[in-house]
Parts: structure tokens; C-alpha cells; sequence
């Protein structure tokens, strides 16, 4: 075999293997016959390690054989050359997807087994199984994507399943009201993206990275695009991804997202899912090149939520809310860094943050625990000392700020008043006005309606 048959069967494998897991627990769900917990606990290791193994496997090689960029097609499945339109199956391993698709994979697998103790004799544990997979799944498809259709396919993949473990407790209204919240968040960011894959096809006629973003591995190549397009088409993929990876103004569905399951928190809001904005962004780099105020924006909505994060940590009163605002914290930085073009640095940093972070949030549940045993061993209580800011700052100053965080910035009461109260009204005049017509038809009195919309209970009257 030579080389390419060699990196195209690995390639073929990495896809398939979450593909298949995807498939078997869905299917055996949809029979309504489900795997015991062993079956589907061999599944999911024996999948995930074909994935792992295989790309190390291509990794291995690349640098054998001194490969920097090799590329998967797998169909092509529209094509329209009137409208210079084609959609086609396309995979890369590069730089940037090798590390981050064996960081899936690695972290897939040890969430994976951990799970499969956690939830032992839980009612859901099928239920969170196949969102596991599905979110597996969509995390290799938008890692190794080589246009920005196949990368819109996983990203959507990645939010459903986020949504649906968000709500995995769904015998209570919180984690159904949450998920709601986090899915209509998604759903603002989803558009922003899907808005910016049309404008770069019109722009440039493909959807392809290596003819937007310049031919060569990455990071190399420029943009076919001029400066004025790169702008506008950075702040759709910008708005995208606040949404996904809880930048400011979107930062309030994070501690929301803690209602699920300790696993699905730890894979999805400290390791994986939180880092997908910021690995878009290291993928569409070359775009901020052609716009200074492009990165000057992204480096500033990065510190300003990395303060703020850090500042609404403190502050929380249980482990894993403040856990994901720390999370918060690092993707912040991570996000100015590449703003700043320190894309290497970027990916560095992501690889080691999903690390720590699936590391403490899987040991949460203990926390307590052993923060009592430490402290029966000493005798005495931990004192947690003097901050630098209970040193600097004047005691109104603090409490004042202590409000504002403990509040979250007061981000879903500002994002509930001047978006969601808008939409709410416009609509519920649309349904006063048809009322009115609809009874003026049939000759009918016309129906009283309320047309002050209340944006606080719109999830909660959704969810109910």
C-alpha cells in the first residue's frame, strides 16, 4: 500500500469508529431494546481506542514520513456549478486537527470509563450513552472538518447533545428549564455561523478552509478575502463563538449548564465543548490578519470575559459553578492569545486546560469530602487568608462588586429585557393582529391579549 491508501484507511477509521458507536447505541435505543451497561461500556472503549489508536497512528506517520497536511474526500454531494456551489465530504489532519482530535479521543475515553461507574443503575444511563456519542461524534467531525459545512454538521452535533445531557434530569423543571436556556443560546450562535458559511460560499464560491484561508498546512497561507469581507464575515463567526464557548454577552448559560451530569459537565464545560469557539477561531486565524480592529475586537472580548469570569468565581457557592467559571477564565485568555496571534500558544494552552479541568471536575463530588477530612486532620479550620483585592479595594467598593458577580453581571436580565422582550412583543402583536383578523372573517368577537410580554418566563412556560 502507499502512503495515501495508508493515512486514508487510518482517516476512514477515526471517522467511522464514533460513527458506529452512534449507530448501535441509537438503533438498539430505537428497538427499544438497549445494551446492558457492560455491552455499551465495551462499545464505547472499544470505539473510542480504534479513534485513539488510529490517530496516533496518522500522526506517527506524518512524521515519519515528514507529512504536514493530508486530506480525506469522501464524496462529493452537491454540486451546482451555476450557482458555484458544491458540498462535499472533506477531512483534514493537520497541526491543528491531529492534536485536537487525539485530545477528543483521549478525553472521550477516560469520561467514557469513569461514567460507566458514576451512573451504574442510573434510569438514564442508555439515555446519556447516546448523547455521549453523538457529542463524540460531532467532536471528530468539527476537529478533522475541511470545509465549513462539515464543521457546521458537528457543531450542531455538539450543541444537541450538549442541550439534551444539560436536561438529562428531566423528572425536575430546573435542568429542563436550563437546557432550554442553553439550547436557544446555541441556537443565536448556530445562526451567526450558518449566516457566515453563505456569505464566504458568495464571497469566494467554495466553502473549502485551504481556498479560504490560503493552500499550505496550517497556519500557514492569507485569505482570499478582502478586508472589508473579513470583517464582516469575523463578526458572524465572533457572535458564533460567544454562543458556544460562553463569552461575554452569553456567559450566563455556563453555570446553567451544571444541572447535568458530573461527567457531561467535565467533557463538555471544562474540557471540549467550551474550547470549540476557540478552536474555530485558530481555524478562521488567517481572517484576523486582514482586520485589525477584527482582532483588536477578539482580544478585547477575551479579557473582558476572562475578568469577569474570574471575578464571578469567587464568588460561587458550589464547586462545579465555580469550576466552570474558572473554565471561563482560561478561555478567555485563550481567546486573546489568538487575537493577539499566538496561535501555537492557543492550541498549548487548550491541550492543557482540557486536561486539568476534566481532572477537577470529575473529582468534585469528592471535594467536599476530602476538604473535611484535611481539615479533621489538622484540627482546625483551613483559613482561606487575605486577597490582594481585600488589600487594594475599599470595603463599599467589594460589596458593591460582590453584588454585581454574585448577579453574574446581571447578563440574562440584560439579554431577557432588550433581546428577548422584543422578540416577545413583536410576536404577540403578529398573533393579537391575526386574532383580530381571523374573528373579523368569521364574524366572531375578537379576543382579548395580552400583549406585555414577560422574557423571564418565557423559557419556564417552554419547559413546563
Amino acid at each position: 500500500m502507499d502512503h495515501d491508501s495508508i493515512f486514508r484507511l487510518l482517516g476512514i477509521l477515526v471517522i467511522v469508529s464514533p460513527t458506529t458507536l452512534v449507530a448501535i447505541l441509537g438503533i438498539s435505543s430505537l428497538l427499544n431494546r438497549p445494551l446492558s451497561e457492560q455491552a455499551i461500556s465495551r462499545w464505547t472503549f472499544t470505539t473510542v481506542m480504534i479513534g485513539l489508536v488510529s490517530s496516533i497512528a496518522v500522526l506517527a506517520l506524518m512524521l515519519y514520513w515528514d507529512t504536514r497536511h493530508v486530506v480525506l474526500e469522501l464524496g462529493q454531494w452537491v454540486n451546482i456549478p451555476e450557482q458555484h456551489f458544491h458540498f462535499h465530504s472533506k477531512f483534514v489532519f493537520d497541526r491543528l486537527s491531529i492534536p485536537f482530535i487525539i485530545l477528543t479521543q483521549l478525553l472521550c475515553g477516560t469520561v467514557g470509563a469513569f461514567t460507566h461507574r458514576y451512573l451504574h443503575r442510573e434510569p438514564g444511563y442508555n439515555r446519556f450513552y447516546v448523547s455521549f456519542a453523538i457529542f463524540t461524534l460531532g467532536m471528530v467531525v468539527s476537529s478533522l472538518a475541511g470545509t465549513i459545512e462539515v464543521l457546521f454538521s458537528g457543531w450542531e452535533l455538539v450543541g444537541l447533545s450538549s442541550a439534551l445531557l444539560v436536561a438529562f434530569f428531566h423528572e425536575r423543571s430546573a435542568p429542563v428549564r436550563n437546557g432550554l436556556r442553553v439550547w436557544s443560546v446555541y441556537r443565536v450562535a448556530d445562526a451567526a455561523f450558518l449566516i457566515a458559511a453563505v456569505a464566504m460560499h458568495h464571497m469566494t464560491g467554495a466553502g473549502d478552509f485551504d481556498g479560504l484561508m490560503g493552500q499550505g498546512p496550517w497556519p500557514a497561507g492569507q485569505a482570499s478575502l478582502t478586508s472589508a469581507q473579513a470583517l464582516s464575515v469575523g463578526l458572524l463567526l465572533l457572535i458564533a463563538v460567544s454562543g458556544k464557548s460562553a463569552l461575554i454577552p452569553f456567559s450566563g448559560w455556563l453555570p446553567r449548564a451544571m444541572e447535568g451530569p458530573t461527567p457531561s459537565s467535565a467533557i463538555f464545560y471544562g474540557a471540549l465543548s467550551v474550547h470549540l469557539g476557540a478552536y474555530l477561531l485558530l481555524r478562521v486565524s488567517p481572517l484576523l490578519e486582514l482586520s485589525t480592529f477584527l482582532s483588536v475586537l477578539v482580544i478585547v472580548l477575551g479579557l473582558s470575559t476572562a475578568l469577569f469570569a474570574v471575578a464571578a468565581s469567587r464568588v460561587q457557592a458550589d464547586v462545579k459553578t465555580a469550576l466552570a467559571f474558572a473554565s471561563l477564565t482560561q478561555v478567555g485568555i485563550i481567546v486573546a492569545e489568538i487575537g493577539i496571534g499566538f496561535r501555537y500558544l492557543a492550541l498549548i494552552h487548550i491541550v492543557g486546560h482540557a486536561c486539568l479541568r476534566t481532572l477537577q471536575l470529575l473529582r468534585a463530588p469528592t471535594l467536599l469530602h476530602d476538604y473535611v477530612e484535611l481539615e479533621n486532620a489538622i484540627g482546625s479550620r483551613l483559613s482561606t487568608g487575605i486577597t490582594i483585592w481585600e488589600r487594594i479595594l475599599p470595603a463599599e467598593v467589594r460589596t458593591k462588586l460582590y453584588g454585581i458577580t454574585l448577579q453574574r453581571a446581571f447578563l440574562d436580565s440584560l439579554i431577557d429585557r432588550y433581546v428577548v422582550a422584543p422578540f416577545c412583543n413583536v410576536f404577540q402583536w403578529c398573533d393579537a393582529a391575526e386574532n383580530r383578523w381571523t374573528d373579523w372573517l368569521s364574524g366572531g368577537r375578537s379576543r382579548e391579549t395580552n400583549h406585555a410580554a414577560d422574557p423571564g418566563q418565557v423559557f419556564d412556560d417552554l419547559a413546563g
